[in-house]
């Protein structure tokens, strides 16, 4: 019997996928539910199952675009199994998996003209123009370099290195051109401003340092930075609702929940999956759901509908050493709190000059629907909140807010 197997629909509004890349080859023999291909969607890049056992036959190539319920593959499930195959599904890497066709890097030449030894005079005039006489044609007998020919001598535009100067072009994702097309239209459809603070991380280093161990021990996920961000925006939220808004037509939509989109780097791109209802979660339960998604979008397992939604969007740069930047809005949010590294820095505290830890933050907003009071008010709330964790965060009881 030959199953035809279809492109299944990976969400709504998903009308067209792209086969990133076969794992398996053409003739090969295949186990019901292994992976036997990644597809990208304009959200997220999926593994697709065989539906069956048998030999396959590979009907869509890498690279290809195909459409929700196309045939992708046929799957002969009358054939026998080779024998010495084991039960498992193939791990090994294919050695002659299809691939797209990448040119190799181009060198361009740089031409060496036949040349006799340079004199002196002219020796030192090349060393000043920062030039090699092995590009210049002397003029001299034998074509030895004289003064004149070094003096005429015009250095080429870049310094003459003869190092490779290829280049070479690969397909963007499916994936990748998406999140293009949505930072272009963040960039054209919003009003977008940012606007800039600075937190004194000491408070959270204090409480990390006393209570990291024993909240691992008795939860089994870390106390990181993302819950006590996360609990300090959830109320900036609630006092400016304002920033927990978004433009729907000629209305604007304000929400009553907490939906924290949290950009996390992923194995093919950027992925934003979302923290759903962050105003009932603790800190326990918050570290939780950011390592389960986190994992999930570093093997590749995420699904659209972990990343459908969102109110606000968490970006953390710092990860990657950034001191400051400014986060593009991840529409049709509102608004984006970007975090940085942080660094020890000399600060003003009752007039004595202490060494702190400080993070900058920035936040990003569009101006349309959140003014320039809202948005620095909003930012001063989360820097307040941060600085003051165990009165703002904790209802001044650590071991309650922490669950020990």
């Amino acid at each position: 019997m030959i199953l035809e197997m279809k492109v299944p629909s990976p969400g709504e509004s998903i009308t067209e996928v792209e086969i990133a890349e076969w794992l398996v080859q053409d003739g090969d023999y295949v186990e019901k539910d292994q992976a036997i291909a990644e597809v990208d969607s304009d959200k997220a890049t999926l593994e697709l199952p065989a539906e069956a056992s048998g030999t396959i036959t590979l009907k869509a190539e890498e690279g290809d675009a195909v459409q929700v319920g196309a045939i992708v593959c046929l799957i002969d499930t009358g054939a026998a199994k080779p024998e010495g195959s084991s039960d498992a599904p193939k791990t090994e890497e294919k050695t002659e998996a299809p691939k797209a066709t990448v040119e190799a890097p181009k060198v361009t030449e740089t031409k060496t003209y036949a040349t006799g030894t340079a004199s002196p005079a002219a020796k030192k005039i090349l060393a000043e123009k920062g030039m090699d006489a092995s590009t210049i044609s002397g003029s001299g007998k034998s074509g030895r370099i004289t003064k004149d020919d070094a003096v005429n001598a015009v250095p080429s535009m870049g310094t003459p290195t003869g190092g490779n100067r290829g280049s070479s072009n690969s397909k963007m994702s499916m994936l990748r051109r998406k999140v293009a097309e949505r930072l272009v239209e963040a960039k054209n459809t919003t009003a977008m401003l940012t606007t800039f603070n600075e937190v004194d991380m000491s408070p959270i280093f204090a409480l990390r340092k006393e209570y990291k161990e024993t909240f691992k021990a008795k939860h089994g996920v870390g106390l990181g930075f993302m819950s006590f961000f996360s609990l300090a925006i959830v109320r900036a939220l609630q006092m400016y609702p304002a920033v927990n808004s978004m433009i729907d037509g000629k209305e604007m939509k304000t929400f009553d929940f907490v939906d924290i989109s949290i950009a996390v780097s992923g194995p093919k791109g950027l992925m934003v999956p979302v923290i759903r209802n962050a105003e009932n979660l603790t800190f326990r339960g918050i570290e939780s759901e950011v390592k389960r998604l986190a994992l999930r979008a570093r093997d590749g397992q995420i699904t659209i509908d972990e990343m459908t939604g969102g109110t606000f969007t968490i970006t953390n740069g710092g990860v990657f050493g950034s001191m400051l930047s400014t986060p593009i809005i991840n529409p049709p949010q509102s608004g984006i709190l970007g975090m940085h590294n942080i660094v020890d820095r000399p600060v003003a505290i009752d007039g004595h000059v202490e060494i702190r830890p400080i993070m900058f933050v920035a936040l990003s907003y569009d101006h349309r629907i959140i003014d320039g009071k809202e948005s620095v008010g909003f930012l001063v709330a989360v820097k307040e909140a941060l600085e003051n964790p165990i009165e703002i965060l904790m209802d001044n009881d650590v071991k309650r807010a922490l669950e020990l």
